[in-house]
């Protein structure tokens, strides 16, 4: 039986993976710790808590917590756990409050974390507890651009420094006009039977499986205009015709860097238009593209696609076409806890959101037409990871292996649209947390524009 740090378990040189990482309980433990425990992860949007003494309920990994803003407008990320015996001092999703009153034994604790009320703290404490030192338990926060993330491990590198050049693309989501970004009320939650790295895996870099497994949805239309599509000449009659794999020399897979991955990079000297037109939400991003020049210069303006991207380890971005915020939250070896967003301009119109909105709920809500498609996949393959016969061969991830490129025009290590280079990168990055003992054992990509 090997270790859950074994080395064997990845080989992103060769472009392989042992099937244990999906299904070893041992190995999902160790991920708790490992990479959950240190990377910075995302927690919630400024615009959720706007005001003071607003707060909204998260997670990072299977820890709940509590984002909140304090009485004196400072953001904190705290651990939803009383000090006392354990018990959640916050039941609400979301809401504005004070402070929070443990419904076990009445311990209750202000916004920024202070223990400020403790019953019997004269008659059965005789005044003896130091109240001080029984706060809530806080994780470091750092933010970038409205995005609040937090961090268990004080030794972990800065956010700016982890997101590296990620945050290049990153920017065509949050910081298109002034005022930044802001979420839409509400959120999807909804459970996949996977292990949470297929998701984070496929929105980090699969284009593969598009023309396969949501050949219908393309058929069907509802992803923008019904296009008529001849059958090719080597498929079935009445198949739809595949796209040119890796056919546009303009158009790229990104790998910024750290495990993230970015669908979506391009190149041309032509506005970039990609995943806008087809869509109802469309005709806004096109109308201020000037804007986004200005703001952004010409590169990102004109010809950088807002792309589809995770950011490692669980954080997702969806941006061509509508845009989303997802997490894949952990929830077991076979279990994942999806939560979905939708983000928009501050400045963006009533009209705009509406339109964004409702293509984000037709598509990849948990009714979704894409979601449908792409849970079935991340489940087929997680089962597979439990299987006796199954377990013994390795999943390969050598698709464009040794065609990487790169660019002077956008940052990141370049490959084909149909690649899995971002996953080799995810992977990698994922095996270099699991193995190093400290954040002094493992590298960093430093931003590069």
């Amino acid at each position: 039986m090997r270790a859950a740090n074994d080395p064997a378990l990845v080989d992103a040189s060769k472009g392989l993976l042992n099937r244990r990482i999906f299904g070893d309980p041992d190995i999902y433990a160790q991920e708790l710790e490992q990479v959950f425990g240190r990377c910075w992860l995302f927690v919630a949007h400024e615009s959720q808590i706007a005001k003071p003494n607003d707060f909204i309920a998260s997670y990072m990994g299977e820890d709940p917590v509590l984002v909140t803003r304090d009485s004196r407008g400072k953001v904190h990320t705290f651990l939803n756990m009383c000090r006392h015996r354990g018990n959640r001092v916050c039941r609400a999703d979301f809401g504005n409050a004070p402070s929070f009153m443990c419904t076990y034994h009445g311990w209750t604790f202000a916004t920024d974390g202070k223990l400020v009320g403790v019953p019997g703290y004269k008659e059965a404490y005789f005044e003896e507890l130091d109240r001080s030192q029984w706060g809530l338990v806080e994780a470091p926060v750092q933010t970038y651009k409205g995005l609040v993330f937090a961090n268990w491990d004080t030794k972990a590198p800065s956010l700016i420094d982890f997101l590296g050049d990620a945050a290049w693309y990153l920017d065509l989501v949050v910081d298109r006009r002034e005022g930044g970004s802001e979420l839409l009320e509400g959120v999807h939650k909804w459970a996949f039977t996977c292990n949470w790295k297929f998701g984070a895996d496929n929105f980090g870099g699969d284009n593969y499986h598009v023309p396969i497994s949501h050949g219908s949805v393309g058929l069907s239309g509802v992803n923008g205009q019904a296009q008529r599509r001849m059958p090719a000449p080597s498929q079935p009659q009445g198949a739809p015709q595949r796209p040119p794999m890796n056919g546009d020399p303009n158009r790229a897979n990104v790998s910024p860097g750290n495990g993230h991955g970015v669908i979506g990079g391009y190149m041309g000297a032509t506005p970039n238009m990609m995943g806008l037109s087809s869509t109802g939400n469309g005709q806004y991003y096109i109308d201020h593209l000037k804007e986004l020049e200005q703001r952004l210069g010409p590169v990102r303006g004109r010809q950088a696609s807002m792309g589809i991207a995770t950011v490692f380890p669980n954080f997702t971005w969806f941006g061509s076409s509508g845009c989303m915020l997802r997490v894949w939250n952990p929830r077991g070896s076979f279990s994942t806890e999806m939560w979905s967003w939708c983000i928009v301009d501050k400045l963006a119109p009533q009209e705009a959101r509406d339109d964004i909105r409702k293509y984000l709920t037709l598509c990849f809500s948990p009714s979704g037409t894409f979601e449908q498609d792409d849970g079935d996949n991340f489940a087929q393959s997680t089962k597979s990871a439990t299987g006796t016969i199954g377990k013994r061969y390795p999943v390969n991830i050598q698709q464009g292996l040794g065609h990487e490129r790169t660019s002077e025009v956008i940052p990141g290590l370049l490959s084909g649209t149909i690649s899995e280079t971002n996953a080799r990168s995810f992977y990698g990055r994922w095996a270099e947390m699991m193995n190093a003992s400290s954040w002094d054992k493992i590298s960093i990509s430093p931003r590069t524009k």
